[in-house]
């Protein structure tokens, strides 16, 4: 007698600026799932945060083109419901049936940030990649820096500053303290939303005010001289980090959104980096250091910069990696030989596992 699949639900779309790259990212994971093992569960969310469940028969988005892309909404409105029932999917105050998992395939604020993790939890449900402290600590660039530093992972200097803090010192301030150029950025988000290269005083200010769209704190970052160098890690108690590791090629311009997703020449993907053996053992051990530092669990690539002098820097940690057609975590552990279905079946395993052992926990002395 066959068993039951596995009920997978895809979260994706949600309401942070990167909207349009969770659609592409969603649309590959989806692709990926094994059939034979898992039915798949589509819940679009839009801009507002109205969840609904897709057809499968219908198209996931209704554009190719990033700048074009948006969340088909000819769907049912439905929610994840807060309950002793593992995973109670409501609508219109009906139960539309139970899932096992969720496969958040959202990035930024409301998705990567622990705020669908703690849903999941409340919900009773597994749900894959890091739970809610990891993914907060991730989606944190402050929090994050704080604790790679003190844990001895050599990070760039930094300011962190919010918007009551703004003035006209503030220029002088960060020429003091780290020189120009600097990379200001909102301290939650990510694919380089908000972020602008500032290399005078007169910048500063525009650049600030950007960031502070996106984010209540923004970072101001010494720009690192070096070469910008991604590793991918799987895993929960025991992570394994890929074999090779990715390089982003660019011109003098940094990689900002545009360049990462829409320009199609915006930044050349090498993979596998040319380092030598001695400089990728390196890389990898910062990057599983860096990723047990912060709690990750699942899944994570960590970026970091390796300067001339052959120092590694971790720049970040990204616990909810893009899936899209040109995005590093796929491809580093595809040329590790893990293919796509593979590694999508081992997250939802490892969501599964740590679920399982969390459920096993007593809950009271007694």
């Amino acid at each position: 007698m066959q068993q039951n699949k596995i009920r997978v639900a895809v979260l994706f779309g949600g309401r942070s600026a990167e909207h349009e790259v969770s659609l592409q990212s969603a649309r590959n994971v989806i692709a990926a799932i094994d059939p034979e093992r898992f039915e798949t569960i589509l819940i679009g969310i839009d801009r507002d945060g109205g969840w609904y469940l897709n057809d499968q028969s219908r198209p996931l988005l209704t554009a190719d083109n990033l700048k074009l892309v948006a969340l088909n909404q000819r769907a049912q409105p439905t929610s994840l419901l807060a309950s002793d029932q593992q995973g109670l999917l409501m609508s219109d105050g009906q139960a539309m049936g139970l899932i096992d998992v969720v496969f958040p395939v959202l990035h930024g604020p409301y998705g990567e940030d622990g705020s669908v993790q703690g849903l999941a939890k409340l919900a009773n449900v597994a749900c894959v990649g890091s739970d809610i402290l990891g993914s907060a600590i991730g989606m944190d660039k402050d929090v994050a820096k704080r604790l790679l530093r003190d844990s001895g992972i050599a990070v760039a200097d930094y300011m962190v500053l919010r918007r009551h803090q703004l003035n006209e010192s503030i220029g002088q301030q960060v020429s003091e303290k780290l020189g120009y150029p600097v990379y200001v950025k909102p301290a939650n988000m990510g694919s380089s939303v908000g972020v602008s290269k500032v290399t005078c005083d007169a910048e500063l200010v525009a650049a600030l005010r950007h960031a502070f769209d996106y984010d209540i704190k923004v970072l101001v970052e010494a720009a690192v001289v070096g070469r910008e160098l991604e590793c991918a890690v799987l895993g929960n108690d025991e992570p394994e980090v890929c074999d090779v590791v990715g390089e982003i090629i660019a011109d003098e311009q940094f990689y900002s959104y545009d360049r990462k997703y829409i320009e199609a020449a915006g930044a050349k993907l090498q993979i596998p980096a040319d380092v030598d053996a001695p400089t990728l053992a390196r890389l990898r051990q910062t990057a599983l250091q860096a990723y047990q530092c912060l709690e990750a669990r699942g899944m994570g690539r960590v970026d970091m910069f390796l300067t001339p002098d052959g120092e590694v820097l971790v720049n970040e940690i990204n616990t909810l990696p893009g899936f899209t057609a040109i995005s590093m975590y796929p491809k580093l552990w595809q040329a590790s030989g893990v293919a796509p279905r593979e590694l999508v079946t081992r997250l939802i395993e490892l969501a599964l596992d740590e679920y399982h052992d969390k459920q096993n926990l007593k809950k009271t002395e007694h």
